[in-house]
């Protein structure tokens, strides 16, 4: 386990089991993320996502500090200034963020979901990135990054399920990483570009030293969400990662 990959790992996948395609019960997605805590990747597991109409079922004795309630979305200045500071604000359009700055929240990106239709364009997501870092605005990502390297996989746990291309989630938050060179890192399939040892992680010659990666995920790229922990997690496996 290389230095470079730990920091950009750590603690940067929010549990939503409670979210298609898993839509766990609240008791199952309980027992999953507190399994997922005392196991050995536990180093990289975020928040415990919940729905703010569902924040009642969660146990009394569940540590306040891991939930993260489900985030709020805006399509106008007017929705955003109606929201508390710190949270994270899904948007479509990046000329709300200088409203997200102003009035002290963090941006979300959709990057995915249960249908083709879903999954933002390569230069969506490199916009949205690049405009969040002008603006100064922090940001997470959710749905649909399930897979660490973009890839063609079915859109559902379903038998027969549609397939579809998603992102990876290595790629989006190595673009963020890595601006000037986002279209291409979000485009990239091949796990062969990428390199990481303990000073930098590299992409096709184009490097990010660890410390630099570290300044990014504490202040910038913060993590994503999604329904499985254990698909990021075999994947990266697989690959020879972890």
């Amino acid at each position: 386990m290389t230095k470079s990959l730990r920091v950009l790992l750590e603690h940067l996948i929010d549990y939503a089991g409670l979210f298609p395609p898993a839509a766990l019960s609240m008791q199952d997605a309980v027992r999953n993320y507190a399994r997922y805590r005392d196991g050995e990747y536990a180093w990289a597991l975020g928040k415990f996502i919940v729905p703010q109409a569902r924040a009642s079922e969660v146990p009394a004795e569940f540590p306040l500090s891991i939930l993260g309630v489900d985030e709020v979305k805006a399509t106008t200045e007017e929705e955003i200034a109606a929201f508390p500071p710190d949270v994270y604000v899904e948007i479509a359009d990046v000329r709300l963020l200088g409203a997200i700055k102003e009035h002290g929240q963090r941006a979300k990106i959709r990057t995915g979901g249960i249908t083709v239709d879903a999954f933002p364009a390569i230069d969506n997501v490199a916009e949205f990135l690049r405009a969040c870092k002008a603006a100064g605005v922090a940001f997470k990502a959710t749905a649909g990054l399930h897979h660490p390297l973009r890839c063609v996989k079915p859109l559902t746990y379903e038998p027969n399920a549609p397939t579809g291309t998603m992102h990876g989630f290595l790629n989006v938050f190595l673009a963020a990483a890595m601006l000037d060179h986002a279209d291409g890192i979000l485009a990239e399939r091949d796990p062969r570009a990428f390199t990481f040892d303990d000073e930098k992680a590299t992409w096709r010659g184009h490097s990010v030293t660890t410390a630099e990666l570290a300044t990014m995920r504490r202040e910038f790229a913060i993590s994503f969400g999604s329904c499985s922990f254990e698909e990021p997690i075999n994947d990266l496996k697989e690959l020879g990662w972890l």
